[in-house]
């Protein structure tokens, strides 16, 4: 991840607003995924030690999102966030409240309007972040309950998910040849599949070997890899019959995954020109659901992802020279 990412935080009290401008390493669709789904919502947007679990999602024009910010106590601090535009990748716009469970209001605490706006800048992602009060009391009230410390920590965490989500993307790879291979996550016990899957084919790791998440670089101002996740398995490769390459990661929820049986297999297509990668993502996602569209990544591939209209996962991947 880039190290000099831009991050400015305005406090203006003559408009009783607070204006935040952040960058993202990752492009335009994961980082509003990101801010739109409320899975990778809940990994991110408490600061730590604080979870989010999200009761109720509907993100549209007048829909609402319930969430909960859990203590390490398991004490609960309800919100809610009413949603007033959306224009997709773009922007939206809503209100958020301090509620109750049931989501009634808290009449007695500030209210924020939110205006976010998200623009693809080359590489990376910037949004621009309006959050008005309406009062100067209340703005007054939010900065002393360490609205700055605490969003800063969240979009940190939100950092920490996105250099996540591209380290599980990298191949070990070093040419085009063609290749098709099979990527599998596990909650926690990869190196032990991997193991026993070494002992039945009678090949070894090819590539770097087991690389684990403490061999992620640690990036000065990003929360370092939890010590609990330090030693789980970032990535592996391992041939099998027919020269049939086998993937893996563990999929740890301090890393910003959420892992369900079923879904947890994907087919990695590895075509050996840019042209092919395109026609095979545009045709075999046909009638499916994309995850990832086919873009260039920072980390030197032209990836993909979608589930087909069967259901089947995949992945597509071309190394650019």
């Amino acid at each position: 991840m880039r190290q000099n990412l831009i991050f400015d935080f305005t406090v203006n009290k003559e408009n009783n607003t607070v204006e935040v401008k952040r960058e993202f390493a990752a492009d335009l669709d994961l980082v509003w995924e990101a801010w739109t789904n409320p899975a990778i919502l809940d990994q991110w947007w408490a600061p730590k030690p604080y979870r989010t679990e999200t009761k109720s999602m509907n993100f549209r024009e007048g829909g609402r999102w319930h969430y909960a910010m859990i203590s390490p106590k398991g004490e609960k601090h309800w919100g809610v966030n009413d949603y007033l535009t959306i224009e997709t990748q773009k922007g939206f716009s809503c209100m958020d409240a301090f509620s109750d469970e049931n989501g009634t209001i808290d009449p007695n605490l500030p209210r924020t309007y939110w205006n976010n706006d998200f623009k693809q800048t080359g590489s990376t992602t910037f949004v621009t972040i309006n959050a008005r009060y309406n009062s100067l009391s209340d703005l007054e009230k939010v900065i002393e309950m360490g609205f700055k410390e605490g969003f800063s920590m969240a979009l940190e965490n939100l950092d920490q998910y996105l250099e996540a989500q591209f380290m599980l993307r990298r191949q070990n790879k070093t040419n085009n040849k063609a290749r098709v291979c099979t990527y599998l996550n596990f909650a926690g016990n990869t190196e032990e599949a991997f193991l026993f899957y070494k002992s039945v084919f009678r090949t070894d790791f090819v590539g770097k070997g087991i690389q684990r998440f403490g061999d992620i670089p640690a990036v000065p101002g990003n929360p370092p890899v939890a010590d609990a996740v330090k030693n789980m398995i970032l990535h592996v490769e391992l041939p099998i019959t027919a020269h049939h390459i086998l993937m893996a990661t563990d999929a740890p929820k301090e890393m910003g995954f959420t892992l369900t049986l079923g879904n947890n297999m994907h087919i990695s297509i590895e075509p050996d020109t840019r042209e092919e990668a395109k026609r095979i993502f545009d045709e075999l996602s046909a009638g499916g659901v994309v995850s990832m569209p086919l873009e260039d990544m920072f980390f030197g591939a032209y990836f993909g992802s979608f589930t087909d209209k069967f259901g089947i996962n995949w992945m597509i991947n071309y190394q650019n020279d």
